[in-house]
């Protein structure tokens, strides 16, 4: 069975790779919202069973991306950027409880941070989008970790972060950011132990969500 080529993302199964290979599709506007995603025809074209095509769809259908109805399959859903918004309040308060849960460890050792933080500087200076979603998400990721918390981390991954945060960056962000600056600043307050950490991770989440 091939492996879907998908060199910029670090995936770790066959259904994640065909799920970021249809959220491609969908973002770049290959699928168009309306039109029909055909689970066969997909299938074919990555040499894979139907089997794990059918689990990312469905997938993305519990991320509300797209759409089955019956006699009609799925379809790709009209989403508005108000629909992209939705997430950023409740990631918001995850974040902020992570933050505060996490800070000691994180002003101790924020190693973790800055590797993401230097590898945002490499992909903002190359203008590098698909690396900038990768290391931002990863860079929120390690944040989540870090507050030891099990049942927090599954809820902030149920979220579909990656998804969503690929769809404001690369779709719907009005323009350019200094992604790797406005990081910098959140390692440097978690190491200077601010006690506004919490609310600060807050409105930097709040801040990523697309305007309406």
């Amino acid at each position: 069975m091939a492996q879907v080529a998908a060199p910029h993302l670090v995936v770790h199964s066959l259904r994640e790779q065909i799920r970021e290979h249809i959220l491609d599709g969908i973002v770049s506007g290959r699928w168009k919202p309306g039109e029909r995603i055909v689970e066969r025809r997909i299938a074919v074209e990555l040499e894979v069973s139907q089997t794990p095509v059918r689990e990312a769809l469905r997938e993305l259908e519990t991320l509300r991306l797209i759409e089955s109805a019956p006699n009609k399959g799925v379809r790709v859903r009209g989403l508005t950027a108000a629909d992209v918004k939705e997430s950023y309040p409740v990631r918001a308060g995850l974040e902020q409880v992570a933050a505060e849960l996490a800070a000691a460890a994180l002003a101790d050792d924020p190693g973790p941070l800055e590797r993401e933080v230097a590898a945002l500087r490499a992909a903002d200076a190359a203008l590098d989008d698909e690396a900038q979603v990768r290391h931002t998400v990863a860079f929120h990721h390690e944040l989540v970790r870090a507050a030891d918390n099990g049942v927090l981390l599954h809820v902030w991954e149920s979220l579909g972060i990656e998804v969503w945060t690929t769809l404001s960056m690369r779709w719907l962000s009005p323009a350019p950011r200094a992604y790797a600056d406005e990081h910098q600043e959140l390692v440097d307050a978690f190491t200077a132990r601010d006690p506004r950490i919490g609310e600060l991770i807050k409105s930097h989440v709040l801040s990523c969500a697309p305007q309406v």
